[in-house]
C-alpha cells in the first residue's frame, strides 16, 4: 500500500508540473493559434533571475535570498513581464502572419533570450540553493514525500480552480473563452483583442515562472538548457489534451506525469534508460486511436 501510494505522490507531482506548463502554452494557443516554443525559455530566464550573472560554475544569490514572500511575486511578476514583452515586440507584428511563420519566429525568440543568457551566464550549469528544506520528506499515508511535492500538488490545484474562476466569472476571462472560440467574431462583437492577448501572455508567463521556482528548488540547478525538456513535455500534453483545450492540456499532463513515474517504477533496470522512448511510445499510440486529442475545443467542432 505505502508503494502505490508513493507512487501517486510522485505521479501527482511530476504530473503538476507538466500540467502548468502545458497550461501556459494552451493559453496561448487558444486565442492566438500559435505554439509558443520560447515557453521554455522564459522558465530559464525566471531562473536565472535568482542569481547574479556569472560565467564560472558557481554562483551568487541575488532574489534568490529575498524571503518567499517578496520573492514569489517578484518572479512570477517577471515571467509574466518577458512573455508581455515578447507579445509586444514579436508577436503583435506577425498577428497576421500564418501560423507556421509565428511558431519560427518563436523558436526565433527563444534563441535570442537563450544566447542571451549565455552570454550573461556561461554555459556551464550553476549551483543554487533555493529553500532546501522544502525537498526534506515527511510521512504521510505511508509514503515519505518530500514537502515540496506537497506544494506542487497544492498549488497545481490552486492555480487549475483560478484559471477556472477567472475564465468563467470576470469579463477578461470571458472575452478569453469568446476569442478561442472565434477571434475574429470575437473582435467584431467588441472583445478588446490587445486586452486579451496580453492578458494570456502575462498568465502564460507567470505559469513558467512558478514551473522555473519549483524546478530551481528541485534540482538545485540553473542551466540554460533547461526548459527545453519540459516544453517538449508539455507541447505534447497540449496535443494529447487537444490543441486549444485547457482542460485538455491539465487532464493529459497529469496522464504523461503519471506514465513516466509509473513506468520508472515497473520497467525491468535494464530497461529503465529507455524509460522516455516507451513515454513516446504510449504518446504515439494514443494520437493513433485520438488524433484529435482528449478534448476537442469547440472551436475545433465542424458546426451545422
Amino acid at each position: 500500500m505505502s508503494d502505490i501510494t508513493q507512487l501517486f505522490f510522485d505521479a501527482a507531482a511530476l504530473g503538476g508540473i507538466y500540467a502548468m506548463a502545458a497550461l501556459g502554452i494552451a493559453l496561448i494557443f487558444g486565442v492566438m493559434n500559435l505554439v509558443n516554443f520560447a515557453h521554455g525559455e522564459y522558465i530559464a530566464f525566471c531562473v536565472f533571475a535568482l542569481i547574479l550573472p556569472s560565467t564560472d560554475a558557481m554562483s551568487v544569490m541575488f532574489l534568490g535570498r529575498a524571503p518567499a514572500i517578496v520573492l514569489i511575486p517578484v518572479i512570477l511578476g517577471l515571467g509574466a513581464l518577458i512573455a508581455v514583452a515578447s507579445e509586444m515586440l514579436v508577436f503583435r507584428h506577425m498577428r497576421n502572419a500564418s501560423p507556421v511563420a509565428m511558431m519560427v519566429g518563436s523558436f526565433a525568440l527563444g534563441f535570442v533570450i537563450q544566447n542571451t543568457l549565455l552570454a550573461l551566464y556561461g554555459g556551464r550549469p550553476k549551483a543554487i540553493s533555493l529553500w532546501p528544506d522544502l525537498n526534506m520528506p515527511v510521512e504521510l499515508a505511508g509514503a515519505s514525500v518530500p514537502v515540496l511535492q506537497l506544494i506542487v500538488i497544492l498549488t497545481t490545484l490552486v492555480v487549475v480552480t483560478g484559471l477556472a474562476l477567472l475564465l468563467r466569472k470576470t469579463r477578461i476571462g470571458l472575452e478569453m473563452r469568446a476569442a478561442a472560440e472565434n477571434f475574429r467574431m470575437a473582435r467584431l462583437l467588441g472583445v478588446r483583442a490587445n486586452v486579451v492577448i496580453t492578458g494570456a501572455f502575462a498568465l502564460s508567463g507567470a505559469l513558467a515562472a512558478a514551473v522555473a521556482l519549483i524546478m530551481a528548488t528541485q534540482t538545485g540547478v540553473a542551466d540554460v538548457r533547461m526548459g527545453g525538456q519540459i516544453m517538449l513535455v508539455a507541447f505534447i500534453a497540449t496535443v494529447i489534451g487537444g490543441l486549444g483545450s485547457l482542460p485538455g492540456a491539465v487532464a493529459a499532463g497529469f496522464l504523461i506525469g503519471a506514465a513516466s513515474v509509473v513506468l520508472q517504477a515497473y520497467l525491468p533496470l535494464d530497461a529503465r534508460p529507455f524509460r522516455d522512448a516507451f513515454l513516446y511510445t504510449l504518446v504515439i499510440v494514443s494520437l493513433l486511436v485520438r488524433p484529435q486529442g482528449l478534448f476537442v475545443p469547440k472551436s475545433a467542432r465542424p458546426r451545422i
